[in-house]
């Protein structure tokens, strides 16, 4: 892992590829938000790992109708140029009804190689 540690940044200041993905998650546009990804990124959401475009698109597609909820960007951070993290309140018809959820970019050739998605 990373021996540094992240810095807080200005959500403006995250990668441009990072803010039409989540621009993108949050239109529920699934196909914006695959073109975001490079053809074997992985995302690991939920406990579950989705390897490739096929299956990023379906996890997008099911996560887009199973809950509704509000989300809204609270925190960015950077570890190096190709590490990032914007954290997101949720709230919404889930379990618990709200969370904090810190999604954790890996960068490759400007576009997500891996995310992570988690408490």
């Amino acid at each position: 892992m990373h021996d540094t540690q992240p810095r807080t940044i200005a959500p403006n200041d995250l990668p441009e590829v990072i803010s039409r993905y989540l621009a993108a998650h949050r239109a529920h546009d699934t196909a914006a938000a695959v073109s975001t990804f490079i053809d074997d990124a992985t995302v690991i959401d939920d406990g579950n790992t989705y390897r490739g475009s096929a299956a990023i698109e379906r996890w997008l597609d099911r996560a887009a109708t199973e809950y509704t909820y509000t989300i809204e960007l609270t925190q960015a951070q950077k570890t190096d140029t190709a590490h990032y993290i914007a954290t997101h309140h949720l709230e919404g018809d889930f379990p618990g009804g709200t969370i904090d959820l810190h999604y954790r970019f890996t960068l490759r050739d400007d576009l997500i190689e891996h995310l992570v998605i988690e408490p």
